[in-house]
């Protein structure tokens, strides 16, 4: 009897051992999605944030601060903030003059970001913009931006 009791008691031991080292692996687990989702939320509002005030130094006429917020690759191709302003007043007026901006969804893509933009641009036209957005030393830069009319105004 007592060599029953030593192994039902050693079953019961090894049981709580695996049934304890699943709750752990759970736990942190849960713990581990948790501040994912925590860096996720941080991470977008540092994007718009970096969005918003490139949006600003446009609407400021500050090429310099506008030009801060551009990714190295995007400063490689345009050489100057005043060419680069020049270009995004040219080409994306609903981003150098928006009237108004709503953040909709941010979707991450490993190691850049896109984060959808509504545009109202100066003559009124809605738009949708597709930000493109890589994170350098911690800082969200803008590395490209597609815009389409939106389907649905502001």
């Amino acid at each position: 009897m007592g060599q029953q009791l030593t192994r039902t008691t050693k079953s019961v031991v090894l049981f709580l051992i695996i049934s304890l080292g699943f709750a752990l692996v759970w736990a942190s687990q849960s713990f581990a999605n948790d501040n994912d989702e925590e860096a996720g939320i941080q991470d977008t509002i540092q994007i718009q944030d970096s969005i918003l005030r490139q949006i600003e130094a446009f609407a400021n006429n500050d090429g310099e601060q506008a030009w801060a917020y551009a990714s190295e690759g995007i400063k490689r191709r345009f050489g100057s903030s005043q060419v680069f302003v020049e270009m995004v007043r040219e080409a994306y007026p609903a981003v150098h003059n928006a009237t108004q901006i709503e953040f909709t969804e941010n979707v991450p893509h490993g190691i850049f970001h896109i984060q959808v933009v509504k545009l109202k641009g100066p003559e009124g036209k809605s738009w949708d913009a597709y930000y493109r957005m890589v994170q350098v030393e911690n800082v969200w830069k803008v590395a490209g931006v597609r815009l389409q009319p939106a389907d649905i105004g502001i």
